[in-house]
């Protein structure tokens, strides 16, 4: 555990953990993540190292080293005890795998004297409900009906049968609601029912929760039948800031390099990453490395800054000049090249595909001319500075494309713990 309270919950399908972050930072103890992908599982347990030392001290100075990269990741965790990193469980989860899960799951509630689940959260892998997804199905290997990954969700219910939480969260893409024409979300309902929970959907945008980001996603929040729970209400909280407030305090970056200072001192950034505490006075800065462009994209990132900041154009594929166009397809995908809006109140959807390449996230600075870095990323998914992603580039990318911004998260936490509290008096 990071720290013991009253509130407990488990997070599945966890990736780099934005869910697990809201809920630590609304107050709730996380039993355990399972995540199967080994990078994002590395960047749950550094980020668990992160919970143990801050709240012990200087200790907290051995993870700003690792940060810097003065000292390696083993040499972190020979300051950690192994019970902070045992709630991450690498493990794709299936009917095969899921007793084995379980077992580790008993055992830290065991040992941790743990007496009730209050939550469970997560989403599974999302590209078989999404509608991108199903337009590119007929190029697939396995046919979108026939994808595995239309099940996980019966290993959802799976833990909730069995550890009956007051109630859980289920993120997942707006089309789980109409995949297999509405088959999916019939089946996954009807689990719910049977295994003693109400569920209701509600399409919800990062935005609405002062997130900088038009992020639509499909929030399910059920409960036990039998109890006075619901699903709360959320009341729109859009910021008065612009997505220029998160990225103007960090440092010029040249294409190919990275340059892990503050432009800003901290009383200088802006209020909106201070009143949230995406930076805070004592952090490092890290992954702020831009990828290397070859001339002909850079040519197509200056004419989409200046056409976007000009004139808020965006410029269509078949429009540049033809020296410039590498791809026989001009009918669809013509918005491959789009500028971050800096000026607005929130920007498009960060995804992660800026693990393949950056041209849908070119920054909006035409004097650097080059896509987001993974720190810039993380930002606009909310994620704090002092949080460290594992793996190569594009892992990072990929962690921060499929999370849930903390920050959101983190609103839904809080209207849930007032429930669960309010339910114990």
């Amino acid at each position: 555990m990071f720290f013991k309270t009253n509130l407990n919950f488990i997070d599945l399908f966890a990736g780099a953990g934005g869910l697990s972050e809201g809920f630590v930072q609304a107050g709730f103890n996380p039993i355990a993540h399972v995540e199967m992908n080994k990078f994002a599982a590395r960047t749950l347990e550094t980020r668990a190292a992160y919970m143990y030392l801050k709240n012990r001290g200087r200790a907290i100075q051995w993870y700003y080293q690792y940060e810097r990269g003065e000292i390696t990741r083993e040499q972190l965790f020979e300051h950690i005890p192994m019970e902070v990193t045992k709630t991450v469980i690498n493990e794709e989860m299936s009917k095969k795998t899921l007793p084995n899960i379980f077992a580790r799951v008993d055992e830290i509630i065991r040992e941790d004297e743990v007496n009730h689940v209050d939550v469970i959260v997560g989403g599974p892998p999302c590209q078989a409900y999404s509608l991108v997804g199903r337009a590119q199905s007929s190029h697939m290997k396995v046919p979108m009906d026939k994808d595995p990954r239309n099940e996980l969700y019966k290993m959802y219910t799976g833990f909730l049968k069995k550890y009956k939480p007051k109630m859980f969260v289920f993120e997942n893409v707006a089309g789980i609601i109409s995949a297999r024409d509405g088959q999916i979300f019939k089946e996954l309902q009807d689990t719910l029912e049977k295994v003693g929970y109400i569920a209701i959907p509600h399409l919800k945008n990062a935005a609405d929760f002062g997130v900088l980001q038009n992020r639509k996603r499909m929030i399910i929040i059920g409960w036990r039948k039998g109890t006075s729970h619901f699903y709360p209400s959320f009341k729109k909280n859009r910021s008065n800031a612009v997505v220029w407030d998160l990225l103007r305090d960090l440092a010029t970056v040249n294409r190919g390099e990275e340059n892990n200072d503050y432009r800003l001192s901290y009383d200088a950034c802006s209020d909106y990453l201070k009143r949230n505490k995406i930076r805070t006075k004592n952090d490092v800065v890290t992954h702020h490395i831009a990828r290397l462009n070859n001339q002909r994209d850079v040519q197509i990132y200056e004419i989409a800054i200046k056409a976007y900041n000009t004139g808020g154009k965006r410029i269509s594929y078949d429009q540049l000049p033809d020296v410039l166009k590498t791809h026989r397809n001009q009918t669809s995908f013509k918005d491959r090249f789009k500028v971050v809006e800096g000026n607005e109140h929130a920007c498009h959807t960060v995804l992660a595909h800026l693990a393949k390449d950056g041209h849908y996230f070119i920054h909006p600075d035409i004097k650097q001319c080059r896509s987001i870095t993974v720190r810039e990323a993380a930002r606009l998914q909310t994620f704090p500075d002092n949080y460290y992603f594992e793996g190569s580039r594009g892992e990072k990318f990929k962690q921060i494309g499929n999370a849930v911004p903390p920050m959101m998260a983190k609103v839904i936490a809080e209207e849930l713990k007032k429930q669960l509290v309010d339910a114990e008096y």
